[in-house]
């Protein structure tokens, strides 16, 4: 696909997809042959091909990737009240999908390396009451898995793996024994869930999908997602559902995408060296890591400014934007969410790495589209502002 024509002077934007020739092709087939709506061929192969790829057994593809975590936790059958532990530094759609179930968001703070859930913290937040986790992998780095494996196994607790953001992204399991067995992030989960927004390494424009292995939970999550008609009388409900499905369309452009994957990691991985390289040794800048025991795909490029630079992220983001750079701010804290406090929750919560980070980072540039040429410039604008 003919990429647009930039000029030295355009803002270098955030993120912009790289759809090819093969999605095309097989949009074009969808509207030659009027599949175009929630059921066709493309539907149940992207899901048995994103389930194969990420080594998982089932796939139910939906709308987004807030309602996969949504459909996620209600196939649990957890009762209100029950608890969910989960990062505070992460996207409102994880602590949405706890309370819209009725359930509720326990918070652990963030690993001040990877930004990632501190797993250390988790044994000491499982109560009588605690039913599941949610590890986060935060912008294409993986959650250290193994110790989260071992409490679930040893409370009976479920696994709700937020793989949206780490499309590929890899964990070594069992690395601290010698072992070498590397899977791909979104094989841990009791349920697995992604996101295949315009910025996901894999996009459908919008969408999403769960993941699991059980032959029960993903009828029921099929079941969910498309308003709990029964199979026996379609109009006839015996419970509700949801309208959550994702067009034949969508899943057209997502197996293209799938298709070109190799790819796409290939392009992240060498922006994450080429931006640690060029940026490595700046006073006053926390670069991404990647930790012995994962493999980082970079979905985003997130830096951290000390708080003796003079300056918090938005200041930062004003100044890069002045030199055509376009950024994003990290998340905010979920006990930081106004409306979440406004619920009564969170409300004596103090977790100091999410709150920093989360006044002090940013991500940089990181699109599939992304250039030498645009990195280059990204990096002498950082190095300007902060010079």
């Amino acid at each position: 696909m003919a990429e647009a024509v930039r000029t030295r002077s355009s803002p270098i934007p955030v993120n912009e997809p790289r759809i090819g020739v093969r999605e095309m092709e097989y949009v074009k087939d969808c509207l030659r042959t009027g599949w175009i709506s929630s059921a066709g061929q493309y539907i149940e192969e992207f899901e048995q091909r994103w389930a194969e790829y990420c080594g998982m057994r089932y796939g139910v593809a939906v709308s987004n990737g807030t309602v996969a975590l949504q459909v996620a936790v209600a196939c649990l059958n957890l009762q209100p009240g029950d608890e969910v532990i989960m990062p505070t530094f992460t996207i409102i759609s994880c602590a949405q999908a706890v309370t819209y179930n009725g359930e509720v968001p326990v918070l652990v703070d963030v690993d001040s390396r990877t930004w990632c859930m501190d797993v250390s913290q988790v044994e000491g937040r499982i109560t009588p009451r605690t039913r599941a986790i949610m590890p986060v992998h935060i912008y294409g780095h993986p959650v250290d898995m193994d110790p989260l494996l071992e409490l679930a196994e040893q409370h009976g607790l479920a696994i709700i793996e937020d793989a949206a953001e780490a499309h590929g992204a890899e964990y070594c399991c069992g690395w601290r024994d010698g072992k070498s067995e590397w899977r791909r992030c979104g094989s841990f989960g009791t349920v697995s869930c992604f996101s295949f927004y315009a910025n996901k390494i894999v996009t459908t424009g919008e969408g999403g999908m769960v993941l699991t292995n059980d032959l029960a939970m993903a009828g029921r999550l099929r079941s969910l997602r498309n308003l709990c008609f029964r199979a026996d009388r379609r109009f006839y409900h015996t419970e509700l559902g949801y309208n959550f499905r994702l067009t034949n369309v969508q899943a057209a452009i997502g197996l293209g995408q799938l298709e070109q994957i190799d790819r796409a990691l290939d392009q992240k991985r060498w922006m994450g060296r080429a931006y640690t390289e060029r940026l490595r040794g700046l006073p006053g800048l926390q670069l991404p890591v990647e930790e012995p025991w994962a493999k980082n795909v970079y979905w985003m490029y997130g830096v951290v400014l000390d708080e003796s630079s003079g300056m918090d992220a938005a200041d930062f983001a004003r100044r890069l934007a002045e030199c055509g750079v376009m950024t994003r701010p990290f998340f905010l804290g979920m006990h930081e969410q106004p409306v979440l406090r406004r619920m009564g929750l969170f409300r004596d919560g103090h977790y100091p790495v999410a709150e920093r980070i989360g006044r002090q980072g940013l991500y940089l540039p990181s699109g599939l589209t992304l250039t030498e040429e645009q990195l280059d410039r990204v990096c002498s604008a950082v190095k300007k502002v902060l010079s």
